[in-house]
Order: C-alpha cells, then structure tokens, then sequence
C-alpha cells in the first residue's frame, strides 16, 4: 500500500511554511520600527492556512523574474495579497505604525507555534519511520 505523504503529514509542513513566512513579516516590522511613515503588515495565519487546504490549484499569479538576482523574501507573490496593514493602538507622529512591544510578542507567539508545528511535523516522521520499519 503506497503511503501519501500529504495525507500522512497532514496540514503540519504548511503550517509550519507559514509560521516562517509570517516570522519574515514580523521581523521586517521590527527591523523598519524607526523607519518615518513605514506600515506593520502581518499575515492572518488561520485565512491563509485554509486558503492553502482548499485549492492549491488557484494560487495567485506569480511574476516572472527578469534577473537571477530578484528575490521574492517577504514580498513573494503567493503571500503579498494575504499581508494585511496593521492599525496601531497609538499613532506615530512620524507616520510609523510599528509598536515594537506588540511586534516581539506576536514575533515570540509565533516563534513558539513555529517550534509545536515542528514538533507535531517530528513526531509524524518518527511515526512513519516505525510503521516503515515495522516495530
């Protein structure tokens, strides 16, 4: 009986692309908190995450890219529509919405979802790993 890694793995390996994703957009927030009129965006796991389980098959049109040293990062084309601006609690006078406090907690939050999707993803393996080897 041939084993189907996506069944097998379940929604775990996506997660835990997003978890990285979203860790890219956290840190960018963090790293751009003393830039004048820069905007928090953050990604909504949950919408994404469903989006990602329902159809692969209508992914959003990618770009091509005209130079072998373009790079996607945190602006890739499958996420750049699912970032969403973040409304601060407190306006910045100079027009930046990071409120760096909230961003190291999100950050963190995720960093700890990051390290439970990591282990949910080991332990499949390892379960896999003894069916595999029959024990």
């Amino acid at each position: 009986m041939a084993i189907s890694m996506d069944r097998a793995l379940g929604l775990h390996d996506d997660a835990l692309l997003l978890r990285s994703r979203r860790a890219e957009v956290l840190a960018n927030n963090i790293s751009n908190a003393d830039t004048p009129n820069f905007k928090a965006r953050d990604l909504d796991f949950r919408s994404v995450l469903e989006e990602q389980l329902q159809s692969t098959a209508q992914r959003p049109l990618e770009l091509s890219r005209t130079d072998g040293q373009h790079i996607y990062g945190i602006s890739e084309p499958a996420y750049i529509s699912d970032l969403m601006y973040r409304i601060p609690r407190q306006a910045s006078v100079d027009g930046n919405t990071v409120e760096v406090q909230e961003e190291m907690a999100r950050y963190t939050k995720n960093a700890m979802d990051y390290q439970a999707s990591f282990g949910f993803l080991d332990r499949k393996f390892k379960g896999l790993n003894t069916a595999i080897k029959g024990e």
